[in-house]
C-alpha cells in the first residue's frame, strides 16, 4: 500500500476501477436484496482495504439502522440504531456530508453502539446515501490502524454510495428493528413552514426542476461513454454561450460591466472550466456511465465547497450545481422538465426559488399550490401566486428534497403546514374542508350583486389589488368597485427587456378596457429593494428596502418614469387617469413628479394627441416621515393611498418577512391604529379621497377596525372581496365605530384589539 507524506496509507489496494468492477458484478447476480446488500459491503471491505464495511438506512421514524455489515457483529443487523444527528453516521446523516477521522473514539460526535462490537477500530469513513437529493442512509468504512483516509477512499465509497442508494430506493428493503416502521423513502411527512399565501391546495407533487436520478451506472464502452459526454457538454457550453450573448443583447445601458454581466461571465467560466471536465473523464475511465460520473463529481463539489469558509466559493456551488443538472439533462435527453398538465390534474408545483415567470410557465388549469424553501411574503413570484388564487406555503425545511414528483401533497395555507404523502384521515379531514370552503364560496358569490353597505346604510367601497391580466376577471367575477392599486412593475417583472412605450400602452388599455367604467389607481413602477429587473443595472445595497427604490429610482431615472406616464397618458383617452407614487418620503418628490407629468402632457398636446378626461395624481403614505406632513401632502394631490405593510414595518423597526419576530408584527396595535386614525382624520379635515391597500384590508377582522377609524376605501386580493362583503353587511357602523375607537384610545380594559375584535364579532353575530 503506497503511504502519503505523513506515512499514512494514501490509496485503496485495489482503487475504483477493481470495485466498481465488483459492484458492477453483484448488481447483475441473481440475488435477494438483503443478499446482494451483503455481497456489496463485503466487496467494499476489500477493495479498500478496511475490516469493517457497514450501510445503515433511514427509517421513517428519523432512525437509522444498521442493515448490513461486513466486520462488526452479524447479531447487531437490524438491531443496531442511531438517531439522525447521533454519533458519527447519524452526523453525516443530517449533514448530508462525508466524515473522515483517523481517530473514531475521539472524534466529538463518537457515540459508540452496544453490541457492535466496534470498539477495537480506530479509523472511520463515512458517507451519505442520496437519491436525487433524497437522504437515505450513510455508508461507512473502518480500520484497526489508524489511518488519514485519502481522497480516493472518499470517491470510491461515494461511488458505491451511489449504487447502493438506487437499491436502498427499489423498496425491496425492509427494517425489521421496529415492527410498523417502514423506510424513509415513501413516509408521510408534515412540516410547519411560513404562511405566504391563504388558500388549501391539494394534488400531486411537481418538481419544479426534476431532479435526473441516475440509474445506469456502468458503462460497457469507454469510448462511447466519451463521446457522448463530449458531445454533451459541446452542447451545454453553446446553450451558456448563447445565454451571455442575450445578455448582452438585453442591457439596456449598452454596458458589458453590470452586475448580471458578471454573473453571466462567471457561469461560463465554469462551463469552460477543463479541471471540472477532467474530473467526469475520470469517472468515466474508472467504469461510470457519463451520467454517474457526472453525479460523482457534483456530489465531490458540493461536498468540498459546503466545507468552504470563503463566501465566494459557496455561493459558485450554485453555478457548478446548476451546470451538473444542465450536463444531466442533455445526457439523458430530459430537457427543461416543465409540466405537461394538459389532464387537467389538479397539481402542486416545489422548487427551492423560482421567479414570476417561471410560475407563469405553468398551465393555470390544474395548478393548486406552491412550495418554496427560499421566498417571503414580498417576494415576486408570491405576488404573483397571490394573483392566481392559490396556497403558498414557504421555508419548509427539508420536504422538498424527500418529494418525488407525483406524490400526493397538501399545502394548507391558513396554517403553513404542508403534508407530503399525508395520512388517510388527514387527507380525508382536508377533503372535508374544501367542502366547507366551497359552501362559503358559494355564499360569497351569492353576495357578488349585492352593494357592501352596512346596516345602518354606510357604503363601502371594496377594491382590489391587481397586477397582471389574468387578475383583470376578478372585477366582474367579485362584484368590487374597481381596482385600486394595480402594480405596474409585475409587466416588467416577468419582461425579458424593457417594455417599450407602445408595448406598455397596449397593456395598459387592456387593464381600462377591462375595467369597464369602474375605476383604476395605476402606481407607478416601484422596483429597486427586493424587486430587481435583470435587464436593468441597479445598486448592491447593505439594506435595500431603504434604498434606492421606488419613487427615489423613478425621479433619478426620468426617462424610464417618462416613458411610464406618456403610455398611461396614451391608454387613458377619453377616460379618468388616476396614478399614485410609491414610497413618498418628501412632498417635494411629489412636486418633481408633477413637473414630468406636465411636460409629458404637453408634449402629447404639442403633438395633437388627445389627453385624459381628467388627471388624478396620488401618493402613499407608506413611510412615518409623510405622518408629518399631511396637511402640506393633501394640498399637493387628488387622493392618498396607505401602504399599510411597509408603514407598519418601518414605524415598528419590524420587517415582516423575518420569522424571529412574526410574535411583533402586529399592524393591530394601538400605536399603529392612532397613527391610521390621524391620516383618516387629516383627509377629512383637507377634503382628500382616502383608500387603505395592504394586507390588512383583506381580513375581515383588520378591515372592522379600519372601518372603525374612518376608512370607507379598502383594496385587497380577489379572494377577500367576498367575505370582507359578508361582515360590512353584518354591522352597524355608528355602533362599531363608536366600539373600536373606545378601544384604540386604551377606554376598554386590557384587551388586545384583536381579542376586542373577536369579542364584537362574536357579541353581534360578525362573521369575522
Amino acid at each position: 500500500m503506497q503511504a502519503d507524506r505523513d506515512g499514512v496509507a494514501a490509496a485503496a489496494p485495489t482503487g475504483p476501477r477493481v470495485l466498481l468492477r465488483h459492484l458492477r458484478e453483484a448488481m447483475a447476480d441473481d440475488l435477494g436484496p438483503q443478499e446482494r446488500l451483503d455481497r456489496i459491503v463485503q466487496q467494499i471491505a476489500t477493495a479498500l482495504g478496511a475490516q469493517v464495511c457497514s450501510v445503515y438506512v433511514l427509517r421513517a421514524d428519523e432512525v437509522l439502522e444498521l442493515f448490513a455489515t461486513e466486520g462488526l457483529a452479524a447479531d447487531a443487523v437490524h438491531r443496531a440504531e442511531l438517531q439522525v444527528g447521533s454519533g458519527l453516521v447519524g452526523t453525516i446523516a443530517a449533514t448530508g456530508h462525508p466524515l473522515n477521522t483517523a481517530d473514531a473514539q475521539n472524534h466529538p460526535a463518537f457515540k459508540y453502539i452496544p453490541g457492535t462490537k466496534e470498539d477495537s477500530f480506530k479509523s472511520f469513513l463515512g458517507v451519505p446515501m442520496k437519491r436525487g437529493g433524497r437522504p437515505l442512509g450513510v455508508l461507512a468504512v473502518q480500520t484497526v490502524k489508524a489511518q488519514s483516509f485519502t481522497e480516493e477512499y472518499v470517491e470510491a465509497l461515494e461511488t458505491a454510495a451511489m449504487v447502493l442508494s438506487d437499491l436502498v430506493a427499489s423498496g425491496q428493503l425492509q427494517p425489521l428493528a421496529v415492527d410498523g416502521v417502514g423506510l424513509d423513502a415513501g413516509r408521510p411527512l408534515s412540516r410547519k413552514g411560513t404562511r405566504l399565501a391563504s388558500g388549501i391546495g391539494i394534488g400531486r407533487a411537481v418538481l419544479h426542476e426534476p431532479r435526473i436520478v441516475v440509474t445506469n451506472f456502468f458503462n460497457q464502452d469507454e469510448e462511447a461513454e466519451s463521446r457522448r459526454l463530449a458531445q454533451a457538454i459541446q452542447a451545454v457550453r453553446e446553450s451558456v454561450d448563447a445565454m451571455v450573448l442575450r445578455g448582452f443583447d438585453d442591457d439596456p445601458e449598452g454596458s458589458t460591466e453590470g452586475d448580471h454581466m458578471e454573473v453571466l461571465e462567471s457561469y461560463r467560466m465554469f462551463a469552460h472550466d477543463r479541471g471540472w471536465v477532467r474530473r467526469i473523464e475520470a469517472g468515466i475511465a474508472d467504469g461510470l456511465t457519463a451520467e454517474a460520473a457526472t453525479e460523482r463529481t457534483a456530489q465531490e463539489n458540493r461536498n468540498a465547497l459546503m466545507r468552504s469558509s470563503d463566501s465566494y466559493l459557496r455561493e459558485r456551488l450554485h453555478d457548478l450545481d446548476d451546470l451538473s443538472r444542465r450536463l444531466l439533462r442533455e445526457l439523458t435527453g430530459h430537457g427543461i422538465g416543465k409540466i405537461d398538465d394538459t389532464d387537467g390534474d389538479p397539481f402542486i408545483v416545489l422548487a427551492s426559488t423560482m421567479g414570476a415567470a417561471e410560475l407563469l410557465d405553468y398551465q393555470r388549469a390544474g395548478l393548486q399550490g406552491l412550495v418554496l424553501e427560499e421566498a417571503t411574503p414580498t417576494s415576486h413570484v408570491v405576488i404573483v401566486a397571490r394573483a392566481l388564487g392559490i396556497a403558498v406555503v414557504g421555508a419548509v425545511g427539508g420536504i422538498i428534497a424527500r418529494a418525488e414528483s407525483g406524490d400526493r401533497i397538501i399545502v394548507d395555507g391558513e396554517t403553513g403546514v404542508v403534508h407530503l404523502r399525508p395520512l388517510e384521515e388527514i387527507a380525508k379531514g382536508y377533503d372535508e374542508r374544501l367542502v366547507f370552503r366551497a359552501e362559503r364560496t358559494a355564499r360569497f358569490e351569492a353576495l357578488r350583486d349585492e352593494p357592501a353597505v352596512t346596516r345602518d346604510g354606510e357604503p363601502v367601497d371594496l377594491l382590489l389589488n391587481a397586477g397582471l391580466t389574468m387578475d383583470l376577471p376578478q372585477i366582474e367575477a367579485t362584484g368590487a368597485k374597481g381596482i385600486g392599486l394595480f402594480r405596474t412593475e409585475l409587466q416588467f417583472m416577468i419582461a425579458a427587456r424593457l417594455p417599450k412605450v407602445a408595448e406598455q400602452t397596449r397593456f395598459y388599455r387592456s387593464v381600462l378596457e377591462a375595467a369597464g367604467d369602474k375605476p383604476v389607481t395605476f402606481r407607478t413602477l416601484d422596483i429597486g429593494g427586493d424587486k430587481v429587473l435583470p435587464y436593468l443595472r441597479t445598486l448592491k445595497e447593505d439594506n435595500p428596502a431603504l434604498g434606492w427604490r421606488a419613487i427615489r429610482l423613478s425621479i433619478d431615472r426620468p426617462g424610464l418614469l417618462r416613458m411610464q406616464l406618456r403610455a398611461l397618458l396614451k391608454a387613458s383617452v377619453g377616460r379618468p387617469l388616476r396614478v399614485k407614487l410609491p414610497m413618498v418620503t418628501m412632498v417635494t418628490e411629489i412636486d418633481q413628479v408633477k413637473v414630468l407629468l406636465d411636460r409629458e402632457c404637453e408634449a402629447q398636446a404639442r403633438f395633437g394627441h388627445d389627453l385624459p378626461t381628467s388627471i388624478e395624481l396620488g401618493a402613499m403614505i407608506e413611510v412615518p416621515s409623510m405622518l408629518f406632513q399631511l396637511d402640506e401632502l393633501m394640498e399637493r394631490v387628488d387622493f392618498v393611498s396607505i401602504g399599510s405593510n411597509d408603514l407598519f414595518q418601518f414605524m415598528a423597526a419590524s420587517d415582516r418577512t423575518n420569522s424571529y419576530l412574526a410574535n411583533r408584527f402586529n399592524p393591530l396595535s394601538r400605536p399603529f391604529l392612532r397613527a391610521l386614525r390621524d391620516i383618516a382624520r387629516s383627509a377629512e379635515r383637507n377634503e382628500t379621497e382616502l383608500q387603505l391597500c395592504g394586507e390588512l384590508a383583506g381580513e375581515p377582522l383588520s378591515a372592522m377596525a379600519l372601518m372603525g377609524i374612518g376608512y370607507r376605501k379598502i383594496s385587497m386580493p380577489p379572494g377577500s372581496v367576498g367575505p370582507v362583503k359578508e361582515m360590512v353587511r353584518s354591522v352597524e357602523m355608528k355602533h362599531l365605530c363608536d366600539a373600536v375607537n373606545d378601544a384604540v384610545d386604551g377606554r376598554m380594559g386590557t384587551q388586545t384589539m384583536q381579542e376586542m375584535l373577536t369579542d364584537y364579532a362574536d357579541q353581534h353575530g360578525v362573521p369575522v
